[in-house]
């Protein structure tokens, strides 16, 4: 007996926590500082908190009541029907149910390298083919109509990330508008807003009363703080969105995911604090960084150090955990999170005496 031909899948390389680094280097935990992950520095709100403390004694009834609540809640803040949203176990959740909605076996799809590997893997998951659009370092990771469309070949669904990881690049809506004009009526192109709190930009939610081949991805495991529960959703067009009912798993998000979730959407003084923090740490980061730095969003920096993998060894052995981005296919790129101000002063305090020890 053996699994299917998993030759073509890849395993999804997840940040290393601070419990499994402490452990692996002798340190105390409490000494360390994590901004590798992307998560939010505050955690989650403390109303997310209390909720999650006060639906643990429900835990033996089925989330049918609390899905349906937070569909409706986040319906009337999108402005769209209950049926468009599509909640999922993250972010990732609801990409598996696009993808099932969407995708025949073979049909390809259209992913950005670098970018989120799910893309791909959630798709060849579901039986399909995996072709990629490339960001150049050379363009500052410039993301344009012209970067995708070059590489388009007739792709069933089409991802685009904005603001993008690891790179912070974003797309105008105008260029969402235009490749969703240029490519076919059947393509569905879908906009990963996962980092959207953390941007002026505007979303792209005003092309789904346009169109009916864009939809929205977005998370609380970002700036909601949520990552740990595991919640996300897609906003869909009207025109199909009772398709979910046929491909969604039964109850996809929990019922502690749920009464999170409707609890952090009440909060805005903490995404409001997220959010203002970030945007100061971005700037610090880039300012006092010895390295080359990305202009971009989210609440995370890009930049260029040399050997990634030397340097994120050296900073985690001095206790600060951030990312190598050779996962990304950029080996010589290292992202950090925006933590506070406290943990990223000394995250670039012990990266800058890291890289210049590295390229000594």
């Amino acid at each position: 007996m053996e699994p299917r031909d998993l030759s073509a899948h890849t395993v999804y390389r997840a940040g290393r926590g601070i419990e499994e680094v402490a452990r692996e280097l002798g340190l105390d935990p409490d000494d360390m500082v994590k901004l590798a992950s992307n998560e939010n520095m505050y955690g989650p709100s403390p109303k997310a908190v209390e909720a999650i403390r006060d639906s643990a004694a429900r835990m033996h009834s089925y989330p049918k009541a609390s899905h349906a609540d937070l569909a409706e809640a986040l319906a009337e803040r999108w402005d769209v029907t209950t049926e468009q949203v599509w909640l999922g176990n993250g972010g990732d959740g609801a990409l598996d149910c696009l993808a099932r909605a969407m995708l025949d076996p073979g049909q390809d799809v259209l992913v950005p390298s670098p970018g989120f590997a799910y893309y791909a893997m959630s798709a060849r998951y579901h039986h399909g083919e995996v072709s990629e659009y490339a960001l150049s370092k050379a363009d500052d990771f410039a993301q344009t109509a012209d970067t995708v469309l070059t590489d388009y070949d007739g792709e069933r669904i089409v991802y685009l990330t904005s603001p993008h990881n690891p790179t912070g690049a974003e797309f105008t809506t105008e260029a969402v508008r235009t490749i969703a004009e240029e490519t076919d009526e059947q393509t569905l192109v879908v906009v990963d807003e996962a980092y959207g709190e953390f941007t002026e930009t505007p979303s792209k939610r005003p092309l789904l009363s346009e169109r009916d081949d864009v939809a929205l991805l977005r998370t609380f495991s970002k700036a909601y703080g949520l990552a740990g529960v595991r919640l996300g959703y897609a906003v869909v067009p009207e025109e199909w969105a009772d398709a979910y009912a046929r491909v969604n798993t039964p109850f996809s998000a929990s019922e502690l995911a749920c009464r999170a979730g409707l609890a952090a959407l009440e909060d805005d003084e903490h995404v409001e604090q997220s959010v203002e923090t970030a945007t100061w740490a971005r700037e610090y980061i880039r300012g006092e960084l010895a390295a080359h730095t990305w202009d971009g969003a989210g609440n995370f920096v890009l930049a260029e150090v040399g050997d990634a993998s030397a340097v994120a060894d050296a900073a985690q052995e001095a206790g600060v955990i951030v990312r190598d981005c050779s996962s990304f296919g950029l080996p010589e790129c290292i992202r950090v999170t925006c933590g506070t101000r406290e943990d990223t002063r000394r995250a670039v305090s012990v990266l800058n005496e890291v890289i210049e020890v590295v390229e000594a």
